[in-house]
Protein backbone atom coordinates (compact mmCIF):
# COMPACT_ATOMS: atom_id res chain seq x y z
CA UNK A 1 0.00 0.00 0.00
CA UNK A 2 1.71 3.17 -1.22
CA UNK A 3 0.90 6.46 0.56
CA UNK A 4 1.67 9.59 -1.42
CA UNK A 5 3.42 12.45 0.32
CA UNK A 6 3.60 14.83 -2.62
CA UNK A 7 3.81 15.34 -6.35
CA UNK A 8 5.97 17.99 -7.92
CA UNK A 9 6.70 18.73 -11.58
CA UNK A 10 8.69 21.04 -13.78
CA UNK A 11 8.98 21.87 -17.45
CA UNK A 12 11.95 20.30 -19.25
CA UNK A 13 13.01 20.12 -22.90
CA UNK A 14 12.68 17.06 -25.12
CA UNK A 15 15.00 15.93 -27.91
CA UNK A 16 13.53 18.46 -30.36
CA UNK A 17 14.00 21.35 -27.96
CA UNK A 18 10.29 21.50 -27.14
CA UNK A 19 8.95 21.53 -23.59
CA UNK A 20 7.81 18.37 -21.83
CA UNK A 21 6.89 17.42 -18.27
CA UNK A 22 8.99 15.81 -15.57
CA UNK A 23 7.13 14.73 -12.42
CA UNK A 24 8.50 13.61 -9.06
CA UNK A 25 6.45 11.30 -6.85
CA UNK A 26 7.39 11.16 -3.17
CA UNK A 27 5.92 8.42 -0.99
CA UNK A 28 5.74 8.33 2.78
CA UNK A 29 9.11 7.06 3.98
CA UNK A 30 11.10 9.50 1.83
CA UNK A 31 11.02 7.38 -1.33
CA UNK A 32 11.23 9.61 -4.39
CA UNK A 33 11.10 8.79 -8.07
CA UNK A 34 10.78 10.87 -11.21
CA UNK A 35 9.59 10.32 -14.77
CA UNK A 36 9.78 12.38 -17.94
CA UNK A 37 7.32 11.92 -20.79
CA UNK A 38 7.71 12.12 -24.57
CA UNK A 39 5.73 13.72 -27.38
CA UNK A 40 5.07 12.60 -30.95
CA UNK A 41 5.25 14.34 -34.32
CA UNK A 42 3.29 11.72 -36.25
CA UNK A 43 0.16 11.56 -34.12
CA UNK A 44 -3.21 9.90 -34.51
CA UNK A 45 -6.45 11.80 -34.04
CA UNK A 46 -7.58 9.48 -31.23
CA UNK A 47 -4.53 10.06 -29.04
CA UNK A 48 -4.92 11.40 -25.51
CA UNK A 49 -4.39 15.16 -25.54
CA UNK A 50 -1.26 16.80 -24.24
CA UNK A 51 -1.85 20.12 -22.54
CA UNK A 52 0.13 22.89 -24.24
CA UNK A 53 0.04 26.54 -23.17
CA UNK A 54 -0.70 27.94 -26.61
CA UNK A 55 1.27 31.15 -26.00
CA UNK A 56 2.97 31.92 -29.34
CA UNK A 57 5.53 34.13 -27.58
CA UNK A 58 6.92 31.16 -25.67
CA UNK A 59 8.22 28.02 -27.45
CA UNK A 60 5.83 28.68 -30.32
CA UNK A 61 2.87 27.76 -28.14
CA UNK A 62 4.33 24.39 -27.06
CA UNK A 63 4.98 25.39 -23.45
CA UNK A 64 3.87 23.01 -20.67
CA UNK A 65 3.55 25.36 -17.70
CA UNK A 66 -0.17 24.70 -17.37
CA UNK A 67 0.39 20.93 -17.31
CA UNK A 68 3.10 21.40 -14.70
CA UNK A 69 0.75 23.60 -12.66
CA UNK A 70 -1.87 20.83 -12.67
CA UNK A 71 0.67 18.39 -11.21
CA UNK A 72 1.82 20.86 -8.56
CA UNK A 73 -1.73 21.95 -7.79
CA UNK A 74 -4.71 19.74 -8.62
CA UNK A 75 -2.97 16.34 -8.67
CA UNK A 76 -0.80 17.04 -5.63
CA UNK A 77 -3.74 18.30 -3.58
CA UNK A 78 -5.99 15.38 -4.57
CA UNK A 79 -3.42 12.65 -3.86
CA UNK A 80 -1.51 13.96 -0.84
CA UNK A 81 -1.90 11.54 2.07
CA UNK A 82 -3.91 9.06 0.03
CA UNK A 83 -2.97 5.39 -0.18
CA UNK A 84 -3.24 3.32 -3.35
CA UNK A 85 -3.10 -0.47 -3.40
CA UNK A 86 -1.68 -0.73 -6.92
CA UNK A 87 -1.03 1.06 -10.19
CA UNK A 88 -4.52 0.45 -11.55
CA UNK A 89 -6.16 2.08 -8.54
CA UNK A 90 -3.88 5.11 -8.82
CA UNK A 91 -4.34 5.53 -12.57
CA UNK A 92 -8.12 5.23 -12.33
CA UNK A 93 -8.05 7.95 -9.68
CA UNK A 94 -6.17 10.25 -12.08
CA UNK A 95 -8.57 9.46 -14.94
CA UNK A 96 -11.56 10.33 -12.74
CA UNK A 97 -9.82 13.46 -11.48
CA UNK A 98 -9.36 14.67 -15.06
CA UNK A 99 -12.94 13.84 -15.95
CA UNK A 100 -12.62 14.04 -19.75
CA UNK A 101 -12.53 11.29 -22.35
CA UNK A 102 -9.22 12.46 -23.82
CA UNK A 103 -7.39 13.75 -20.69
CA UNK A 104 -7.53 17.28 -22.05
CA UNK A 105 -8.33 19.04 -18.75
CA UNK A 106 -5.23 18.09 -16.77
CA UNK A 107 -3.28 17.05 -19.85
CA UNK A 108 -2.13 13.57 -20.88
CA UNK A 109 1.46 14.76 -20.42
CA UNK A 110 0.79 15.66 -16.77
CA UNK A 111 -1.17 12.47 -16.08
CA UNK A 112 1.37 10.13 -17.69
CA UNK A 113 4.29 11.75 -15.87
CA UNK A 114 2.49 11.06 -12.60
CA UNK A 115 1.51 7.53 -13.66
CA UNK A 116 5.08 6.51 -14.48
CA UNK A 117 6.71 8.29 -11.54
CA UNK A 118 4.26 6.53 -9.19
CA UNK A 119 5.21 3.18 -10.76
CA UNK A 120 8.89 3.92 -10.37
CA UNK A 121 8.41 4.96 -6.73
CA UNK A 122 6.38 1.81 -6.05
CA UNK A 123 9.14 -0.34 -7.54
CA UNK A 124 11.69 1.39 -5.33
CA UNK A 125 9.46 0.91 -2.29
CA UNK A 126 9.31 -2.86 -2.87
CA UNK A 127 12.99 -3.12 -3.82
CA UNK A 128 12.57 -4.55 -7.32
CA UNK A 129 13.83 -3.48 -10.71
CA UNK A 130 11.40 -1.35 -12.68
CA UNK A 131 11.02 -3.95 -15.46
CA UNK A 132 10.12 -6.53 -12.81
CA UNK A 133 7.53 -4.19 -11.30
CA UNK A 134 6.04 -3.61 -14.75
CA UNK A 135 5.82 -7.35 -15.36
CA UNK A 136 3.90 -7.80 -12.13
CA UNK A 137 1.31 -5.14 -12.93
CA UNK A 138 0.68 -6.79 -16.31
CA UNK A 139 0.80 -10.36 -14.94
CA UNK A 140 3.58 -11.31 -17.36
CA UNK A 141 6.68 -13.42 -16.69
CA UNK A 142 9.23 -12.23 -19.28
CA UNK A 143 12.05 -14.53 -20.32
CA UNK A 144 13.46 -12.65 -23.31
CA UNK A 145 14.44 -9.18 -24.48
CA UNK A 146 12.69 -7.49 -27.41
CA UNK A 147 14.09 -7.65 -30.94
CA UNK A 148 15.32 -4.18 -31.97
CA UNK A 149 13.85 -2.39 -34.97
CA UNK A 150 16.24 0.50 -35.55
CA UNK A 151 15.68 3.65 -37.57
CA UNK A 152 18.20 3.96 -40.40
CA UNK A 153 16.63 6.33 -42.95
CA UNK A 154 13.86 8.88 -42.49
CA UNK A 155 11.43 10.89 -44.57
CA UNK A 156 7.92 12.15 -43.86
CA UNK A 157 7.39 14.19 -40.70
CA UNK A 158 10.57 12.87 -39.09
CA UNK A 159 12.77 14.48 -41.76
CA UNK A 160 12.27 16.93 -44.62
CA UNK A 161 9.35 15.09 -46.26
CA UNK A 162 11.64 14.55 -49.23
CA UNK A 163 9.94 11.18 -49.57
CA UNK A 164 6.43 10.44 -48.32
CA UNK A 165 7.03 7.39 -46.13
CA UNK A 166 8.38 8.07 -42.68
CA UNK A 167 11.07 5.52 -41.81
CA UNK A 168 13.05 2.58 -43.13
CA UNK A 169 14.18 0.53 -40.16
CA UNK A 170 16.75 -2.25 -40.05
CA UNK A 171 16.23 -5.34 -37.94
CA UNK A 172 19.28 -7.41 -36.92
CA UNK A 173 17.65 -10.78 -37.45
CA UNK A 174 20.24 -13.26 -36.19
CA UNK A 175 21.63 -11.50 -33.11
CA UNK A 176 21.19 -13.35 -29.84
CA UNK A 177 21.88 -10.35 -27.59
CA UNK A 178 21.21 -6.62 -27.43
CA UNK A 179 24.96 -6.08 -27.44
CA UNK A 180 25.35 -7.95 -30.73
CA UNK A 181 22.31 -6.20 -32.20
CA UNK A 182 23.82 -2.77 -31.52
CA UNK A 183 27.21 -3.79 -32.89
CA UNK A 184 25.66 -5.02 -36.14
CA UNK A 185 23.60 -1.86 -36.41
CA UNK A 186 26.65 0.35 -35.89
CA UNK A 187 28.31 -1.29 -38.88
CA UNK A 188 25.30 -0.66 -41.12
CA UNK A 189 24.77 2.90 -39.89
CA UNK A 190 28.38 3.83 -40.66
CA UNK A 191 28.13 2.17 -44.08
CA UNK A 192 24.93 4.12 -44.78
CA UNK A 193 26.55 7.41 -43.76
CA UNK A 194 29.46 6.77 -46.14
CA UNK A 195 27.14 5.71 -48.94
CA UNK A 196 24.96 8.80 -48.60
CA UNK A 197 27.99 11.08 -48.64
CA UNK A 198 29.31 9.40 -51.79
CA UNK A 199 26.00 9.15 -53.65
CA UNK A 200 24.30 12.39 -52.64
CA UNK A 201 27.18 14.55 -51.37
CA UNK A 202 25.29 14.82 -48.09
CA UNK A 203 27.02 15.16 -44.74
CA UNK A 204 25.76 13.48 -41.60
CA UNK A 205 22.43 15.23 -40.95
CA UNK A 206 19.96 13.45 -38.69
CA UNK A 207 16.17 13.36 -38.53
CA UNK A 208 14.07 13.57 -35.34
CA UNK A 209 14.83 10.03 -34.20
CA UNK A 210 18.48 10.02 -35.26
CA UNK A 211 17.99 8.40 -38.66
CA UNK A 212 19.68 9.67 -41.80
CA UNK A 213 17.59 11.71 -44.24
CA UNK A 214 19.03 11.32 -47.74
CA UNK A 215 17.27 13.13 -50.61
CA UNK A 216 15.72 9.98 -52.04
CA UNK A 217 13.07 10.55 -54.69
CA UNK A 218 10.93 7.47 -54.02
CA UNK A 219 10.30 4.95 -51.23
CA UNK A 220 11.90 2.29 -53.42
CA UNK A 221 15.10 4.32 -53.65
CA UNK A 222 15.20 4.74 -49.88
CA UNK A 223 14.72 0.98 -49.40
CA UNK A 224 17.49 0.23 -51.89
CA UNK A 225 19.88 2.59 -50.06
CA UNK A 226 19.21 0.68 -46.82
CA UNK A 227 19.86 -2.67 -48.50
CA UNK A 228 23.06 -1.43 -50.12
CA UNK A 229 24.29 -0.22 -46.73
CA UNK A 230 23.62 -3.68 -45.29
CA UNK A 231 25.69 -5.25 -48.05
CA UNK A 232 28.50 -2.68 -47.73
CA UNK A 233 28.70 -3.49 -44.02
CA UNK A 234 29.32 -7.13 -44.92
CA UNK A 235 25.93 -8.55 -43.95
CA UNK A 236 23.37 -10.53 -45.90
CA UNK A 237 20.00 -8.95 -46.53
CA UNK A 238 17.07 -11.21 -45.87
CA UNK A 239 18.92 -13.40 -43.39
CA UNK A 240 21.26 -11.37 -41.18
CA UNK A 241 19.26 -8.15 -41.60
CA UNK A 242 15.66 -7.59 -42.62
CA UNK A 243 13.66 -4.38 -42.94
CA UNK A 244 10.63 -2.73 -41.36
CA UNK A 245 8.77 0.25 -42.82
CA UNK A 246 6.89 2.98 -40.99
CA UNK A 247 4.75 4.22 -43.85
CA UNK A 248 2.70 6.73 -41.76
CA UNK A 249 0.19 6.85 -44.61
CA UNK A 250 -2.24 9.17 -42.83
CA UNK A 251 0.15 12.03 -43.49
CA UNK A 252 0.05 11.77 -47.27
CA UNK A 253 -3.57 10.67 -47.58
CA UNK A 254 -5.88 13.25 -49.18
CA UNK A 255 -9.46 13.28 -50.43
CA UNK A 256 -8.08 12.23 -53.81
CA UNK A 257 -6.05 9.29 -52.49
CA UNK A 258 -2.52 8.55 -51.35
CA UNK A 259 -0.06 11.17 -52.67
CA UNK A 260 2.98 8.93 -52.97
CA UNK A 261 5.52 11.04 -54.84
CA UNK A 262 4.13 11.93 -58.27
CA UNK A 263 1.46 9.22 -57.98
CA UNK A 264 -1.97 9.56 -56.40
CA UNK A 265 -3.12 6.06 -55.49
CA UNK A 266 -6.49 4.68 -54.53
CA UNK A 267 -6.72 2.49 -51.44
CA UNK A 268 -6.56 -0.64 -53.60
CA UNK A 269 -3.54 0.73 -55.47
CA UNK A 270 -1.81 1.60 -52.20
CA UNK A 271 -2.36 -1.94 -50.97
CA UNK A 272 -0.91 -3.25 -54.22
CA UNK A 273 2.15 -1.00 -53.93
CA UNK A 274 2.79 -2.28 -50.41
CA UNK A 275 2.29 -5.87 -51.58
CA UNK A 276 4.98 -5.30 -54.21
CA UNK A 277 7.38 -3.94 -51.60
CA UNK A 278 6.85 -6.95 -49.37
CA UNK A 279 7.20 -9.39 -52.28
CA UNK A 280 10.35 -7.79 -53.67
CA UNK A 281 12.23 -6.65 -50.54
CA UNK A 282 13.02 -8.45 -47.25
CA UNK A 283 10.37 -6.53 -45.30
CA UNK A 284 8.92 -8.19 -42.21
CA UNK A 285 6.84 -5.32 -40.81
CA UNK A 286 4.62 -2.62 -42.33
CA UNK A 287 3.44 0.04 -39.89
CA UNK A 288 0.49 2.29 -40.78
CA UNK A 289 0.49 1.22 -44.40
CA UNK A 290 -2.91 2.87 -44.79
CA UNK A 291 -4.54 5.98 -43.32
CA UNK A 292 -6.17 5.89 -39.89
CA UNK A 293 -9.64 6.54 -41.35
CA UNK A 294 -9.34 4.04 -44.23
CA UNK A 295 -10.82 1.20 -42.18
CA UNK A 296 -12.37 -0.62 -45.14
CA UNK A 297 -8.99 -1.15 -46.81
CA UNK A 298 -7.07 -2.46 -43.78
CA UNK A 299 -8.55 -6.00 -43.94
CA UNK A 300 -7.54 -6.13 -47.61
CA UNK A 301 -3.97 -5.18 -46.70
CA UNK A 302 -3.85 -7.87 -44.00
CA UNK A 303 -5.16 -10.47 -46.44
CA UNK A 304 -2.62 -9.48 -49.08
CA UNK A 305 0.55 -9.35 -46.98
CA UNK A 306 -0.27 -10.84 -43.57
CA UNK A 307 1.42 -14.18 -44.31
CA UNK A 308 4.71 -12.46 -45.16
CA UNK A 309 4.76 -9.38 -42.94
CA UNK A 310 3.40 -7.93 -39.75
CA UNK A 311 0.63 -5.41 -40.37
CA UNK A 312 1.15 -2.94 -37.53
CA UNK A 313 -1.44 -0.42 -36.36
CA UNK A 314 -0.21 2.87 -34.91
CA UNK A 315 -2.31 5.92 -35.85
CA UNK A 316 -5.14 3.51 -36.63
CA UNK A 317 -5.21 2.21 -33.06
CA UNK A 318 -3.59 4.88 -30.83
CA UNK A 319 -3.07 2.21 -28.11
CA UNK A 320 -6.81 2.56 -27.46
CA UNK A 321 -8.54 -0.63 -26.23
CA UNK A 322 -11.78 0.28 -28.06
CA UNK A 323 -10.02 0.79 -31.40
CA UNK A 324 -7.96 -2.37 -30.91
CA UNK A 325 -11.10 -4.41 -30.30
CA UNK A 326 -12.64 -2.99 -33.48
CA UNK A 327 -9.49 -3.85 -35.46
CA UNK A 328 -9.62 -7.40 -34.11
CA UNK A 329 -13.27 -7.79 -35.11
CA UNK A 330 -12.67 -6.41 -38.59
CA UNK A 331 -9.35 -8.27 -39.07
CA UNK A 332 -7.30 -5.16 -39.79
CA UNK A 333 -3.91 -5.94 -38.19
CA UNK A 334 -1.76 -8.62 -36.65
CA UNK A 335 0.42 -6.33 -34.51
CA UNK A 336 0.06 -3.33 -32.20
CA UNK A 337 2.51 -0.45 -31.98
CA UNK A 338 2.19 0.34 -28.29
CA UNK A 339 2.88 3.96 -27.27
CA UNK A 340 1.89 4.67 -23.69
CA UNK A 341 1.44 8.41 -24.16
CA UNK A 342 -1.16 7.77 -26.86
CA UNK A 343 -3.56 6.55 -24.19
CA UNK A 344 -2.18 8.41 -21.17
CA UNK A 345 -1.70 5.93 -18.30
CA UNK A 346 0.20 2.71 -17.74
CA UNK A 347 -3.00 0.88 -16.75
CA UNK A 348 -4.82 1.71 -20.00
CA UNK A 349 -1.73 0.79 -22.03
CA UNK A 350 -1.50 -2.53 -20.18
CA UNK A 351 -5.13 -3.24 -21.06
CA UNK A 352 -4.44 -2.45 -24.72
CA UNK A 353 -1.43 -4.76 -24.66
CA UNK A 354 -3.44 -7.57 -23.09
CA UNK A 355 -6.29 -7.30 -25.61
CA UNK A 356 -3.92 -7.36 -28.57
CA UNK A 357 -1.87 -10.25 -27.23
CA UNK A 358 -4.94 -12.34 -26.40
CA UNK A 359 -5.86 -12.22 -30.10
CA UNK A 360 -2.45 -13.51 -31.14
CA UNK A 361 -1.05 -10.16 -32.20
CA UNK A 362 2.59 -9.20 -31.84
CA UNK A 363 3.50 -6.23 -29.62
CA UNK A 364 5.99 -3.60 -30.76
CA UNK A 365 6.66 -1.12 -27.98
CA UNK A 366 7.63 2.29 -29.35
CA UNK A 367 9.01 5.56 -28.06
CA UNK A 368 8.25 8.91 -29.74
CA UNK A 369 10.06 11.38 -31.97
CA UNK A 370 10.23 13.92 -29.14
CA UNK A 371 11.93 11.87 -26.42
CA UNK A 372 13.76 12.57 -23.17
CA UNK A 373 16.77 10.89 -21.58
CA UNK A 374 14.50 8.95 -19.24
CA UNK A 375 14.84 5.20 -19.89
CA UNK A 376 11.60 3.77 -18.46
CA UNK A 377 10.42 2.64 -21.92
CA UNK A 378 13.21 0.05 -22.02
CA UNK A 379 12.01 -1.43 -18.73
CA UNK A 380 8.46 -1.44 -20.04
CA UNK A 381 9.45 -3.28 -23.23
CA UNK A 382 11.10 -6.02 -21.16
CA UNK A 383 8.49 -6.17 -18.40
CA UNK A 384 5.58 -6.44 -20.80
CA UNK A 385 7.32 -9.00 -23.01
CA UNK A 386 7.29 -6.87 -26.16
CA UNK A 387 8.30 -8.69 -29.33
CA UNK A 388 9.99 -5.62 -30.77
CA UNK A 389 11.34 -2.34 -29.41
CA UNK A 390 11.22 0.69 -31.71
CA UNK A 391 13.51 3.31 -30.22
CA UNK A 392 14.91 5.28 -33.14
CA UNK A 393 18.51 5.20 -34.31
CA UNK A 394 21.76 4.50 -32.44
CA UNK A 395 22.64 8.18 -32.13
CA UNK A 396 21.45 10.89 -29.74
CA UNK A 397 21.37 10.57 -25.99
CA UNK A 398 17.60 10.19 -25.65
CA UNK A 399 17.83 7.02 -27.79
CA UNK A 400 21.04 5.71 -26.28
CA UNK A 401 19.66 6.00 -22.75
CA UNK A 402 17.12 3.29 -23.59
CA UNK A 403 19.61 1.07 -25.43
CA UNK A 404 22.08 1.37 -22.56
CA UNK A 405 19.33 0.43 -20.11
CA UNK A 406 18.58 -2.67 -22.19
CA UNK A 407 22.27 -3.59 -22.01
CA UNK A 408 22.07 -3.26 -18.22
CA UNK A 409 18.94 -5.43 -18.01
CA UNK A 410 20.59 -7.97 -20.33
CA UNK A 411 23.56 -8.19 -17.95
CA UNK A 412 21.26 -8.52 -14.93
CA UNK A 413 18.97 -11.19 -16.34
CA UNK A 414 20.90 -13.09 -19.00
CA UNK A 415 17.73 -13.03 -21.11
CA UNK A 416 18.24 -13.74 -24.84
CA UNK A 417 16.73 -11.61 -27.55
CA UNK A 418 13.38 -12.96 -28.70
CA UNK A 419 13.18 -14.69 -32.06
CA UNK A 420 12.16 -12.46 -34.92
CA UNK A 421 8.41 -12.57 -35.39
CA UNK A 422 7.55 -13.04 -39.03
CA UNK A 423 5.86 -15.66 -41.13
CA UNK A 424 7.79 -14.71 -44.23
CA UNK A 425 8.21 -17.12 -47.06
CA UNK A 426 11.73 -17.42 -48.56
CA UNK A 427 13.25 -14.04 -49.42
CA UNK A 428 13.52 -13.14 -53.11
CA UNK A 429 17.13 -12.76 -54.15
CA UNK A 430 18.25 -9.25 -55.11
CA UNK A 431 18.79 -10.23 -58.76
CA UNK A 432 15.12 -11.17 -59.04
CA UNK A 433 13.81 -7.73 -58.11
CA UNK A 434 11.56 -5.81 -60.42
CA UNK A 435 8.92 -3.25 -59.60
Amino acid sequence: MSVIKQFRAREILDSRGRPSVRAVCELEGSIKASASVPSGASTGRAEARELRDGDPRRYGGFGCRNAVAHVNGTIHAATQGKSFANQAEFDRFLIALDGTTDKSRLGANAILACSVSFARASASETGVELWHHFSGMANICPNALPRLTINLLSGGKHAGQQVAIQDVLIVPAISATIDESLLMTYDVYQAAAGLILKRYGMRLLRADEGGLGPPCRTPEEMIEVALEAIRLAGYKEGSEFVLALDVAASHFHTRDGYALGSDVLSSQEMVERIRQWVEVYPIVSIEDGLAEDDWAAWPILLTRIGRRSLVVGDDLLCTDPVLIERAIRERCCNALLLKVNQVGTLTEAAEACSIARSSGWQIALSVRSGETEDDWAADLAVGWGANQFKNGSITQSERLAKYNRLLEIEEQTGFPVTQICSSREPIIEPTQRSL
